[in-house]
């Protein structure tokens, strides 16, 4: 699904992002929400990819005719561990993980038939250990697990998901930079390029580790085409792309939440929306080369970033 260059070739993400800006999607569980799923346990919209695979493959083609240019797979909760509590064994578990990255394929060619004409990438969700407890420590970090272990938990799912070839890795809503680091070990040698993405509050990460710090690793790893934040309030979006930018030299990548705050105890959102496309020009001029949204931020919203962008007229007959 990605565009030929002059010579007739197809370039890689990497070269995409020097290329211009791409617009990411919105939340996946929203999106799923609204269409009616209830998403109310541990395994989260991972869930469908069981159970309803086509309500996957749904939300990515709304996002990709909204004017999405990269969907990001349904697995952001989608674990070996998080599959064996719920009793399939190890080999369908890694069936579901690579069934992610082939749902959002088969969103991009409805897309494609619905006339959308533009480049369409796919992105292999991979979220932070504390997704698969499903407690709330993802929004904390500090597991109590040094990177050794961590890298160890993340490595296998990895390994699954950059075989089913997706274009991009997404290693998202990190909130320790303990996990950023075994995050980068845990990526190298795949042949996938990936971006690094921390959930942070104001200039840490949730864990409270300076964002430069967090991000200066990723300098050095070439596997990593982006870094950024994600699931974050679109306050601190601004600060955090100057930064990314300055340490690691890199493009940036930014998808904050809608400005809600979640509330993990009660497992809702609380608070009014302050999530608005008409900022995504200032993070652009600032370095982000990957922006679109995260939790509670729609395929309306998404149209309206590719619109201020100046990407895509989106929504095509």
């Amino acid at each position: 699904m990605a565009r030929l260059d002059q010579s007739g070739t197809v370039p890689g993400f990497a070269d995409a992002l020097a290329a211009g800006t791409l617009v990411l999607d919105g939340g996946m569980s929203n999106q799923l929400e609204a269409a009616g799923h209830d998403l109310g346990d541990a395994l989260w919209s991972a869930r469908l990819l069981a159970e309803r695979p086509e309500a996957v493959t749904e939300a990515h083609l709304a996002y990709f005719t909204a004017g999405a240019d990269v969907a990001i797979t349904a697995t952001y909760q989608a674990t070996f561990e998080g599959f064996a509590r719920r009793g399939l064994p190890r080999e369908e578990s890694a069936r579901l993980l690579a069934l992610g990255v082939e749902l959002a394929r088969d969103a991009a060619g409805r897309a494609r038939a619905r006339g959308v004409t533009r480049p369409l990438w796919v992105a292999a969700s991979v979220g932070p250990y504390g997704a698969m407890l499903a407690d709330g420590s993802e929004y904390r970090g500090r597991y109590g697990l040094g990177v050794g272990a961590l890298e160890a938990f993340h490595r296998p799912r990895l390994e699954v998901l950059a075989a089913a070839g997706p274009d991009v890795l997404a290693l998202e809503t990190v909130p320790d930079a303990d996990e950023g680091e075994a995050l980068l070990r845990a990526v190298r040698g795949l042949g996938v390029p990936a971006w690094l993405s921390y959930s942070v509050a104001g200039d840490r990460t949730r864990a409270g580790q300076p964002l430069a710090e967090a991000f200066a690793p990723a300098a050095d790893v070439d596997e990593i085409v982006a870094v950024g934040v994600n699931c974050c309030a679109p306050e601190d979006v601004p600060a955090a792309v100057a930064t990314a930018a300055r340490v690691t030299g890199k493009p940036v990548v930014v998808y904050p939440n809608s400005g809600e705050a979640w509330d993990a105890e009660a497992r809702a959102w609380d608070g009014a929306s302050t999530f608005a496309a008409s900022r995504v020009r200032g993070w652009r001029d600032a370095g982000a080369r990957l922006v679109g949204g995260c939790c509670r931020v729609g395929p309306d919203a998404i149209a309206s970033i590719a619109r201020d962008l100046g990407t895509y007229d989106p929504r095509p007959n």
